[in-house]
């Protein structure tokens, strides 16, 4: 039997979990460095997967199948295309900064003993979210995945409501009661939309026979399963209501400001970098591969529904006063262009949808982190409390106007070529569609530019001149994201090269080309 690396990429960060949270109490520090260890050993892997994978190969590749519940024919099936290579590797490369951005996050606040935190839990949980949502981008049997992710919920909800953002201006009841209300929030929308993907995964299995990705592929091609209009239409709808509140798509969105605002940075980069991406890439495996002809009818109104995105979650993001709420609105508007490129049904679309997900999550821990070490120094999540930062940590402004800028989509950073490739999808086939989500952009531009402005530039204010700059284990977590937001940027063949093919394979499943180009006959006009 070959080596299982799938399965080892996934084991690695959930058997380091439990050692992490077995740590003794007493041993903070141990268990922070066994957490970054793990996490770096995790990356190693993945960098092993990404090196085994073959573009021009099968569709899925590397894969490992085991019966697990033999009477309702569920299987431990894995197997990777190359959209699960290029968010498995995004997934592994974040976790270790997102581990040496939260080291102090939870240590034990000596103001209050009523709210003692226990940090080897925290790093055991944000290892637990690695383990399953990697295994999630691996799985490919419905119901294994739908298992992964649920559960993903529970450690999340935790992180979200039990390490919550110390820079809260109530006091601490409030801030216990917030950090509460965004955990339940987030916990309650993403389980009515995981128990109405229950219930299709069980409309599925009664049409399908079984749970097997693959299987159910081959049967559709050869014509041996035919599902009734109505029926796919009904299965697609509980599949993509699950995702898009997971993405989050309006008007399904309004969980992830409270998140984001309420939790600590890390956590704040785990959601939307990290978890949200389970939602996307699915829309991509299941729901165009599962379920194509009720796709292409659902098209129409979910291009509207992105766009509502894009406009809202940027226009939202220009009026806000919070710093990590501004990040999140903004957030929701790139799930928007994510969105709007996979439904475009054009290879350039889904190519740059893809290249989305893997720059924006980049992009957006580059930019939340270092806003996360601004936020710890003052203590204020609030844009007024600051001013003129950039005359006193200028690194940390320099730093944190090169993620604004990612996030704007400016051109030599990795987000312009994925944001271009999706606008180029759109166009070619809803050039409507297209002309209102380039609006994305003007107001991407100025909530970004507006937002270092007040908080960069300007007067000093009094309550930031002593304000350090960055150490050098901040420096170890922005740096390195910086220069893949440029290597990208200026040089995105590698993954490209890996991603073009996985989508062709769903351009088939759902038997769409690219529209022809529109080009004038010359010869004939004369």
């Amino acid at each position: 039997m070959s080596f299982p690396l799938l399965t080892a990429t996934a084991a690695v960060p959930a058997v380091g979990a439990v050692l992490t949270a077995a740590v003794p109490a007493a041993r903070r520090t141990a268990a922070k460095w066994l957490a970054l260890l793990v996490s770096l050993v995790t990356l190693v892997l993945a960098a092993v997967v990404w090196a085994q994978f073959e573009p021009g190969g099968d569709r899925y590749q590397l894969t490992e199948s085991h019966s697990w519940i033999k009477d309702f024919g569920v299987r431990y099936e894995l197997g990777v295309d190359g959209i699960g290579v290029a968010l498995i590797a995004l997934t592994a490369l974040l976790i270790p900064f997102i581990v040496l951005a939260g080291w102090h996050d939870a240590d034990p606040l000596e103001t209050s003993s009523k709210r003692w935190r226990p940090t080897q839990g925290f790093f055991a949980l944000i290892l637990m979210v690695e383990a399953m949502v990697i295994l999630s981008f691996e799985a490919t049997d419905v119901f294994l995945f739908y298992i992964l992710f649920e559960a993903m919920l529970i450690p999340m909800y935790f992180l979200i409501g039990g390490f919550g953002d110390r820079a809260h201006t109530g006091s601490d009841e409030n801030a216990a009661a917030q950090r509460s209300y965004a955990a339940v929030k987030f916990l309650l929308y993403n389980l009515v939309g995981g128990l109405i993907m229950l219930a299709a995964v069980i409309g599925l299995y009664v049409v399908a026979g079984n749970f097997s990705l693959t299987e159910i592929a081959e049967a559709r091609a050869n014509g041996s399963l035919d599902m009734a209009t109505n029926t796919e239409r009904l299965l697609f709808l509980g599949f993509f209501f699950a995702f898009a509140v997971k993405a989050p798509l309006w008007p399904l969105h309004t969980w992830l400001p409270n998140a984001m605002g309420e939790a600590t940075a890390p956590v704040a980069v785990l959601i939307t970098a990290v978890v949200d991406k389970v939602g996307t890439f699915a829309m991509l495996r299941f729901c165009l591969g599962l379920f194509p002809e009720a796709s292409k009818w659902a098209t129409p109104a979910i291009v509207v529904l992105a766009l509502i995105s894009i406009v809202y979650g940027a226009l939202l993001a220009v009026g806000q006063r919070d710093i990590k709420r501004l990040v999140a609105y903004a957030s929701i508007s790139h799930f928007g262009f994510i969105i709007l490129g996979i439904f475009a049904m054009t290879s350039q679309g889904q190519s740059g949808a893809t290249l989305y997900m893997v720059n924006h999550g980049i992009s957006t821990a580059a930019l939340m982190l270092v806003a996360g070490f601004l936020i710890s120094r003052r203590g204020s999540r609030l844009i007024a409390d600051y001013g003129g930062v950039q005359k006193v940590a200028p690194v940390l402004a320099g730093t944190f106007l090169i993620g604004g800028l990612a996030t704007l989509s400016l051109p030599g950073l990795a987000p312009f070529v994925s944001e271009f490739l999706v606008l180029v999808g759109a166009f070619e086939r809803y050039p409507v569609a297209g002309v209102i989500a380039t609006t994305g952009i003007v107001l991407a531009a100025l909530y970004t530019l507006v937002l270092y402005q007040r908080t960069m530039t300007g007067p000093v204010k009094e309550e930031v001149r002593a304000l350090p700059d960055l150490r050098a284990r901040e420096l170890a977590v922005v740096v390195p994201l910086i220069a893949v937001l440029i290597f990208l940027g200026v040089f995105p063949k590698p993954l490209t090269d890996v991603v073009n093919p996985a989508v062709q394979h769903t351009m088939s499943d759902v038997q769409q080309k690219d529209p022809e180009p529109q080009i004038q006959n010359v010869e004939a006009a004369k």
